[in-house]
């Protein structure tokens, strides 16, 4: 509603003011031509409105340090698809793109299995079709069948495109940009802390890290709205002797971060009241690369699936028995009835099983003790990890970013603040250990290893692909490759992906990180 795009729009201005990288959900906006007040008006669809999230998002600095950044999410099955995948790239004027946007673009099984089948795809507009736009997220058999029932309905207004072209549209302005990001937002709900019928994840942040329950605002002060935030740390696996350190370091770190939601700022009611029901933390990872070269095993090769099978899962058990702890100590947050731990659901139990086609890793922790301990006294949190870029603070720790692979053994990184040249850990020893991200021959391990993450972080994580053109006949990247890795990534479980890299054969060492959002902090949604 116009009292909801408003009050978002003040929102933004609010949480841009305080450096949050944010993501915006503008896919139930109707699409262009839609009838108003009964035909007596025709509505202007999407791009009015996203420009007036733009000039929000980017009316504040971040501090004097960098402009404000969002990522706007709508999904692939509406109607103004094809002028929405367009508006970050350089042709077009200016009434018809929104570039200083990035995009996230929403799909699901359904959509996936109309590529694979060479069938088409039907467009609508939220508003024309009930119930389709809250089962995208809450029930995907439910979709299934609303679905295909507006697509056979003669009354319902719709476009109809092959799903080919559609997809290859979008990952057209995916490698054009480097910055249409992707949501699974069935992942997102069946792979999820959070109960969907009661609780759906119906966006991302910035980052794609955050798949946390939203709520609409119908003012500023409206206390029933829920804008999701999650406030986040990382543990430095290269600092790591052992998994068994995980255990005190979770309780560390959950009970660090748990205590500072109490005595932040929240300058919107929704993210106060969200906040202290849901009490969700996003624990993620620095120096995954080093933490791969120092145990001697690589990305590409599948030689690190089983040491990231059990790093992961000792984060996540500890984590969660952290918190199971501090729910006994302070008691558990107030809609812990509204997550999958409560239904004893743990990310065990959910997870993508094409994983098991590539991980035959068992589980090594006494998960079943943890299902019945959580069961018995709660959680203090509904959300424990999520794995984030980082970049800006693996460079304090002069660790490896996330869990990327460094793209050089020295790197160059530019900011607004000036040139740092990282070195990486214990450059001299295992320099000839390090895979470096343009020796990586395909995107095939690396999302392999992310799916295994996957398995266990409950909410989700920033993975990028990249592409060499130079590895393709004719110095281009097929679209069929393209469109491979995106199945692969939806394969495996993963729920969102972030950037697309492509080499441009200049020197590759120099990374700009002025628009890493969630390097900070919080990350607001």
């Amino acid at each position: 509603s116009l009292d909801s795009i408003n009050a978002t729009t003040s929102a933004i201005v609010k949480y841009v003011s305080q450096r949050a990288g944010i993501g915006i959900n503008a896919g139930r906006i109707r699409g262009l031509g839609s009838e108003i007040r009964g035909g007596e008006a025709q509505h202007t669809g999407c791009i009015p409105f996203f420009k007036m999230f733009q000039a929000a998002v980017k009316s504040c600095s971040q501090g004097g340090v960098r402009g404000g950044a969002a990522t706007l999410f709508y999904p692939l099955w509406h109607i103004e698809v094809e002028s929405l995948l367009v508006l970050k790239n350089n042709r077009g004027v200016e009434d018809n793109r929104v570039r200083h946007l990035d995009y996230g673009v929403q799909i699901n099984r359904l959509l996936y299995t109309r590529l694979i089948k060479g069938g088409d795809i039907a467009l609508f507009s939220p508003h024309e079709v009930p119930g389709l736009y809250d089962a995208f997220f809450a029930d995907q058999d439910e979709f299934e069948r609303l679905y295909t029932q507006y697509e056979q309905d003669p009354a319902i207004r719709k476009r109809v495109v092959p799903a080919t072209e559609l997809f290859s549209l979008l990952m057209q302005e995916r490698a054009g940009t480097g910055r249409i990001y992707i949501q699974n937002v069935d992942h997102c709900n069946t792979h999820s802390p959070f109960d969907p019928k009661v609780a759906p994840v119906r966006q991302s942040n910035l980052c794609l890290e955050i798949a946390l329950p939203t709520k609409p605002l119908n003012d500023i002060n409206d206390e029933n709205g829920e804008i999701a935030l999650c406030t986040l740390s990382a543990f430095n696996l290269g600092a790591l002797d052992s998994l068994d350190e995980l255990e005190g370091l979770a309780d560390l770190v959950v009970r660090a971060l748990d205590a500072l939601l109490d005595y932040q700022d929240y300058p919107v009611k929704a993210a106060y009241h969200a906040t202290m029901n849901r009490r969700t933390l996003g624990i993620g990872v620095i120096n995954y690369a080093y933490y791969l070269a120092k145990n001697g095993v690589k990305y590409s090769d599948d030689s690190a699936i089983g040491l990231t099978h059990r790093t992961f899962e000792a984060i996540q058990y500890y984590l969660l028995k952290a918190s199971v702890q501090l729910a006994q100590e302070f008691g558990t947050c107030p809609a812990f009835n509204e997550t999958t731990y409560a239904q004893g659901k743990l990310p065990v139990d959910t997870y993508k099983k094409d994983l098991n086609t590539i991980c035959q890793e068992p589980l090594h922790l006494d998960w079943e003790g943890l299902r019945a301990d959580i069961v018995k006294h709660g959680l203090r949190n509904s959300t424990l990890t999520a794995l984030m870029p980082s970049e800006t603070s693996s460079q304090i720790a002069n660790a490896t970013n996330g869990i990327e692979p460094p793209r050089g053994l020295v790197s160059v990184k530019a900011s607004k603040d000036g040139i740092l040249k990282q070195v990486v850990p214990e450059f001299e020893r295992l320099k000839n250990q390090y895979e470096l991200l343009w020796q990586m021959p395909s995107n095939d391990g690396y999302l392999k290893l992310v799916g295994v993450m996957q398995k266990f972080v409950d909410q989700a994580i920033s993975a990028n692909t990249s592409y060499d053109p130079q590895r393709f006949e004719g110095g281009r990247v097929p679209m069929k490759q393209l469109l491979k890795d995106l199945l692969t990534a939806y394969k495996f479980g993963l729920k969102t992906l972030y950037y697309h890299n492509t080499r441009d054969g200049a020197d590759d060492t120099q990374t700009d990180i002025q628009d890493d959002g969630c390097a900070g902090g919080a990350c607001k949604i």
